[in-house]
């Protein structure tokens, strides 16, 4: 949804000033969530909170503006919704993440990356201001100077638990009708250095890349292009674009649908689902093929535990979920992709190199300015281990921070209280908090993503 002119912005403060109204309304005590349709979070079970606050008024793009190359955009809104909001103007976010569904708001108080992370960071980084409603229902607008700076640069990786973001501004980036990729295949002893060289001063529009198996990964550079070249592929059909990696090498696709490559196939999770077999996915309609539908599909399973009685049914072993980003320095990366294969042994595997855009550091999630790392991203299940139902994310966890890396927290946490402060700064979080929610009105942020303070 777009919202244009005053109407658009008399209809935005009228939304934030019913939402405040109704969160000072709720008791003293009363931990809150701000309702929405869906979740990108891959966290279940936990405590849920006792009040919900519909935010549904609070989903649209309030205004694009061409000439300056800035959006102001409401917290709830999809990235979904934001592009098809910019890309009329020839404009896209710096870092749009790779499921329609996640929001914008969501992206900066947890993290999101995609293909131009290694020259525009983190989607958090291009943010102008945000009016945030804080836990003690104070709405506070916050920018990198001035009053509120110390909220600004930590509320990236707090979930909510220093507020919610109602009104976000953002810088925006011009775009081209086509995308043309290259996928190259690279040696497993000259990863990390390609990475490190694509990079450069000379790097294309986009890098990512994909490890299929040991020794076989792809980096795929994408140049934004006003010509489409020979054809315009489409990967919303019945053809899987993780696939084509490994059959082409070279391809074009429209602006939008480079954006949504992955999101029509859950990169290739859907294949899990049945989704990609050739005769479920000719009756799988259309527009159905998308992340959010998967996702709502593995929640239900884990509500109700259908897989969990088919391995006893079967007498075959439970699974652990896998479901990780994390950030390795690039010049470890070779020494986490071969201990991963070792021991967890889940492919495809995405790369996506990352450095944050600025000189700048964000405190909850410290990072080394000027420093490239690469997210890997994997997301799967394995056979438990016997007695130790969650031996498989422990190890990475480990192996992160033994590599000197970072991990996301949209998925489970296994940290005990000790090490999560080390790794996610708890003085400069304890300082926010008590600024901030003096009275505990929203869970810590440990609390929260180890699933005793609701999703």
């Amino acid at each position: 949804m777009t919202m244009t002119g005053r109407d658009g912005a008399a209809r935005h403060d009228a939304a934030v000033a019913d939402l405040v109204s109704r969160y000072r309304a709720l008791p003293p005590g009363t931990r809150v969530r701000l309702a929405k349709k869906t979740s990108n979070l891959f966290r279940f079970g936990g405590a849920e909170p006792t009040g919900r606050l519909d935010a549904s008024a609070l989903s649209g793009v309030i205004s694009v503006n061409g000439p300056a190359r800035t959006a102001e955009v409401q917290g709830m809104t999809t990235y979904e919704d934001l592009v098809e909001a910019t890309l009329p103007h020839r404009l896209m976010p710096l870092v749009v993440p790779q499921l329609k569904t996640i929001t914008l708001g969501g992206a900066v108080t947890g993290l999101g990356i995609e293909s131009t992370s290694f020259r525009h960071g983190l989607p958090h980084e291009s943010v102008l201001e945000m009016d945030i409603l804080t836990p003690e229902g104070e709405l506070v607008t916050a920018t990198p100077g001035g009053e509120h700076a110390d909220l600004f640069a930590g509320f990236p990786n707090s979930y909510g638990t220093l507020g919610y973001a109602l009104r976000l501004k953002i810088e925006l980036m011009p775009v081209a009708p086509y995308v043309h990729l290259e996928h190259r295949r690279v040696d497993t002893a000259d990863l990390a250095s390609v990475i490190s060289g694509v990079c450069g001063p000379d790097a294309p529009d986009f890098v990512d890349g994909t490890v299929f198996a040991p020794g076989e990964q792809y980096l795929t550079l994408g140049r934004f292009s006003e010509d489409p070249g020979p054809g315009v592929s489409d990967y919303t059909g019945q053809q899987v674009f993780y696939r084509s990696i490994r059959e082409r090498r070279t391809d074009v696709l429209t602006v939008h649908d480079y954006i949504w490559r992955w999101d029509t196939d859950w990169f290739w999770c859907s294949r899990a689902l049945g989704a990609q077999h050739p005769v479920v996915r000719r009756f799988w309609p259309r527009r159905y093929r998308r992340s959010d539908v998967y996702r709502r599909i593995v929640a239900l399973d884990r509500r109700y535990g259908f897989s969990r009685l088919a391995h006893r049914v079967t007498r075959t072993p439970q699974e652990e979920m896998v479901i990780q980003d994390v950030e390795i320095p690039v010049e470890r990366l070779g020494e986490f992709l071969d201990a991963f294969h070792r021991d967890i042994g889940i492919t495809p595997v995405w790369l996506c190199p990352l450095r944050l855009r600025g000189k700048r550091s964000w405190p909850l999630y410290p990072m080394q300015p000027g420093e490239l790392y690469v997210n890997v991203g994997f997301w799967s299940s394995v056979p438990e281990e016997p007695g130790q139902p969650d031996a498989h994310n422990r190890r990475i966890e480990d192996l992160v921070a033994d590599l000197g890396g970072h991990k996301s927290l949209y998925s489970t946490v296994h940290y005990d209280e000790a090490q999560f402060w080390k790794h996610y700064n708890g003085p400069a979080y304890r300082a926010l908090k008590e600024r901030y929610d003096p009275h505990g009105r929203q869970p810590d942020l440990f609390t929260k993503v180890t699933g005793s303070g609701g999703a």
